[in-house]
């Protein structure tokens, strides 16, 4: 539109159900998984805000929280099919940021930020 307030570039606010924040959120936490020393994978539980840059590609730039599962990490299981630990001294709770950078039509995933405490 002629009057749109929004520049190539300026990062704006996007649903955090909308399926590409989804896979986004999907892939810092692939990564957090594969750089931390916990013995099972942790999944996304909550998309808490999201937004996203157009810059070669898209950049989504996430606050997620992220829980641990029932599924051992060498099991390599399907996120899908873990579910979130049940028992209280195996639960834990990370507050996550997350930069994922998408470029769809090389079919390349960046992640330069994956923050959780």
């Amino acid at each position: 539109p002629p009057h749109s307030t929004i520049r190539p570039g300026s990062p704006v606010p996007v649903n955090t159900n909308n399926p590409g924040v989804r896979k986004a959120a999907r892939f810092g936490v692939y990564r957090y998984n594969n750089s931390s020393n916990d013995l099972f994978l942790f999944k996304e539980s909550q998309i808490k805000q999201a937004m996203v840059q157009i810059v070669r590609g898209l950049k989504y730039m996430l606050h997620v929280e992220i829980k641990r599962t029932v599924c051992k990490k060498r099991n390599h299981s399907s996120l899908d099919n873990c579910h979130f630990q049940r028992e209280k001294n195996l639960q834990r709770m990370l507050r996550c940021y997350f930069e994922v950078w998408i470029t769809p039509w090389t079919h390349k995933v960046h992640i330069p930020v994956a923050h959780c405490q």
